[in-house]
């Protein structure tokens, strides 16, 4: 959960590198948190709101850790837009935030393995 948090406080910092563990926490919890509110709206009989207010508001931190995330692997975090590619577009940006660190510091930070 201190991942989930860490990504949180840097609200919309797009400077710096995030490590694999960081940016594929973040997207657990955020997936775990997704469907439990799903199961809400669900056994409430509620519209969608709730999730959709949550996909709102966790919108630009996930930008945001994605961004840093592929900083990290030494791509821009313009890389984001290839998802627009249907199908391909995904799976290419997937591999990317697979991909190990960079082994040494690059222009966008020193290396966050520490």
């Amino acid at each position: 959960m201190s991942w989930y948090f860490k990504v949180l406080q840097n609200y919309a910092g797009f400077q710096g590198r995030a490590r694999r563990k960081e940016y594929w926490m973040f997207v657990l919890i955020n997936v775990i948190i997704s469907f439990v509110l799903s199961i809400l709206q669900t056994i409430l009989d509620i519209e969608s709101w709730l999730t959709s207010l949550y996909s709102l508001a966790i919108l630009l931190p996930s930008i945001a850790v994605t961004a840093r995330r592929l900083h990290d692997t030494g791509r821009t975090g313009w890389w984001q837009l290839i998802a627009l590619i249907p199908l391909i577009g995904a799976i290419i940006l997937i591999v990317f935030l697979v991909h190990d660190s960079d082994a040494h510091d690059n222009k966008y930070g020193p290396l966050p393995k520490i």
